[in-house]
Parts: structure tokens; C-alpha cells; sequence
């Protein structure tokens, strides 16, 4: 895959063209980001039906853009692209549904795929037996992207090797109490990633334990999961939970941090994509779904996101081995209404 492409910021466009495109035009010429929109109506526009694609993203800017302009570069299909939260994307996509006004989710977890598997229609993604096939699903309702670790991180100027907790068990401990970096789950779908492995390795059920972990947090969560590495590293918290390529990314870029696997095992569930019902582009979706996992793209994401591939044909080095949970995918989906609801109210009780 080429190198990342220079561009500007793609806004999300939610907008009625016509009108909004005289407005832009008759405002002052010299302004650049009114300039931007204008050539960014025009271009779509003068892009014909079949070489268009809809995109929801969960990812952020740094992951889905570099893949999604070689997208660009190598079909000639223009993508619009829609991004946010994870829980906010899969909300939108159910709304746009009806009116056919999407064609990809792209980003989340897999588990949050398989809750609501009724966002989406069937897709047997090319290459399917180069994938790891302890995340493939035999309905072809979604497909995996990149294997994704979860990590502990701590401040190594404030806490030591020694002290650090090193299983999730002793995240429970006192002392940490108010200290751990965790995003709201609203916000983040690895947030609900960490709460279903958590649950499954300490072997307790959800209504049990997030009670006890939303208390030890002591009503301090994070609005998102990019937070977690920066506010672990000016030392507003301690410690923190967050995915292997955050963590690495951060120590990269010089944070103040260091990473470690949980003793007691961790999951490593990927993100995933998918086709939407009623996609106005389903062949150009198919497409893309083919490329997310094409060779070129995973080798890609190992060397320039710190991610794990779901290829089983492709080597790469700063991967060390994980002791890794057996994780129920089925499980965490059929538990995900239940835990958002019990968050809300703990988070409604601690608001009081």
C-alpha cells in the first residue's frame, strides 16, 4: 500500500446540497474551508451513482483515512464518510437504514456486530480462508479487521514496576481507587470490549461486577478513549486500561507510560465491518470489505497501527505472544443491552 495521503479534515456532510451549495457560493470567496465544502459538493455530485460509497466510522481519523483514500485511489469510488463514537455510529446507521443511506459500518468491536446483526445483510469476504478463524462468522454477517489486545498502562515516573497491578483481580485493590483511566462505554466501544474480559476472565457476571469497577473508578470516566494514554501520562490518573496499539503508539510518541499484559490472560477481539441493509452501493460495499482484509491493507495497519492482523499468512515482528482468553463472542453480544442500561443507572446514581 502507497504511503498515507496529505489532506485536509473530512467533515461530515449532512446537508441539503442544493441550497447549501448557493449559500456557499454566494459568501465571501475567500474563505478556505468554504471553499473546501464547495469543491467537496462539487465533486461529489460529479461522481456518478455506481462510483460512490457510504461509510460509518467508529475508527479514528489517523486509522480510517489513510485506508480509505488508497480505497479511493485504487477503485476510483468516492466515499462519503460519516464519523463518531461507536454506540453513536451503530445509531445512525439503524436510522439511516429506512431511508438507504448507508452502506458500510466500519469500526467496534465484533461483539457489538453480533448484537445487532440485524443492521446488516450477508457478505462472504474474498480470501476468507487466509483469516484467523477464530473470528470468522459462518453467517458472513460481519468480518473482522485487526486483532486488538487489551492492555494495562501506568505512569513510570509514579508508579513503580513492582507496585503496578498486574492482573485485572488487583484492579480492585484500595489504592487504585479513583485512578484508573477508563472511557464511558457510550463513547468507546473498547470500553465495553475491557468490561466484557474482565468479566469473563475474573469468571463473574456483569450485573455483579460493574457495579464494583464503576464504583472503583470513583465517578471519574473519561468522555473517550483517546484519553486514557495522555491522562495516565501527565499523572491525572495512574493507571489505565486501553488497547496495545494506543499503548504503543504512545510510549512512540514519548508518554510518560509503560504497558504490560494482564498475568491472568487478556483478550485480543477485533474491530469489524460490515453491510448494511438496504445499502444503496452494495457492490462497491463488497468491495471494500475485500480490501480491508486484503494482504496490501492488514500489512498496512500491522506496520503503520500497531495492529494485530486477521491474516494467518502474514509475518511481522513486534507481535510477542498473549496469553490469550478463549473469548465468548456470543456472550458479550447477548449481554451488551443489559450492560449499557445498568451503566446508565450507575452512572444517573453517582450523578446525584
Amino acid at each position: 500500500m502507497s504511503k498515507v495521503y496529505a489532506g485536509k479534515k473530512l467533515k461530515r456532510i449532512l446537508v441539503a446540497i442544493v441550497a447549501e451549495a448557493a449559500m456557499l457560493l454566494l459568501s465571501s470567496c475567500g474563505n478556505s474551508e468554504r471553499q473546501a465544502q464547495i469543491q467537496y459538493i462539487s465533486e461529489k455530485y460529479n461522481v456518478p451513482e455506481e462510483k460512490q460509497l457510504i461509510v460509518y466510522t467508529s475508527h479514528k481519523e489517523e486509522v480510517y483515512l489513510p485506508i480509505i483514500r488508497e480505497f479511493e485511489n485504487r477503485t476510483g469510488i468516492w466515499v462519503e464518510i460519516h464519523a463518531g463514537g461507536t454506540a453513536e455510529m451503530f445509531s445512525e446507521v439503524r436510522e439511516a437504514i429506512d431511508e438507504g443511506k448507508c452502506d458500510i459500518m466500519f469500526g467496534g468491536g465484533i461483539e457489538s456486530y453480533e448484537a445487532q446483526k440485524d443492521l446488516f445483510m450477508p457478505y462472504e469476504v474474498q480470501g476468507k480462508e487466509d483469516l484467523d478463524q477464530t473470528y470468522v462468522d459462518r453467517d458472513n454477517y460481519w468480518t473482522a479487521f485487526t486483532e486488538l489486545p487489551i492492555v494495562f498502562i501506568y505512569n513510570k515516573k509514579l508508579v513503580s514496576y513492582s507496585e503496578v497491578p498486574k492482573t485485572w483481580e488487583e484492579l480492585f485493590d484500595e489504592k487504585w481507587k479513583g485512578q484508573i483511566a477508563f472511557a464511558d462505554i457510550h463513547n468507546s466501544g473498547t470500553s465495553y470490549t475491557i468490561i466484557s474480559t474482565m468479566e469473563q476472565i475474573l469468571q463473574r457476571d456483569a450485573k455483579e461486577i460493574l457495579p464494583d469497577f464503576y464504583d472503583q473508578l470513583g465517578e471519574r470516566v473519561l468522555p473517550s478513549s483517546g484519553q486514557v494514554v495522555p491522562e495516565v501520562s501527565n499523572g491525572d490518573f495512574l493507571i489505565g486500561i486501553t488497547l496495545e496499539e494506543t499503548a504503543k503508539k504512545g510510549i512512540d510518541l514519548g508518554e510518560d507510560i509503560s504497558m504490560l499484559v494482564p498475568e491472568d490472560g487478556t483478550s485480543a477481539v477485533p474491530d469489524g465491518c460490515a453491510m448494511v441493509k438496504n445499502a444503496p452501493h452494495s457492490y462497491n460495499a463488497g468491495k471494500f470489505i475485500d480490501f480491508i482484509v486484503s494482504h496490501d491493507t492488514q500489512e498496512y495497519a500491522v506496520e503503520n497501527f500497531y495492529r494485530r492482523s486477521v491474516r494467518t499468512d502474514l509475518e511481522y515482528s513486534f507481535s510477542s505472544s498473549l496469553d490469550q482468553i478463549d473469548f465468548d463472542v456470543k456472550k458479550s453480544a447477548k449481554e451488551e443491552m443489559d450492560v449499557f442500561l445498568l451503566w446508565d443507572q450507575l452512572s444517573e446514581k453517582g450523578g446525584q
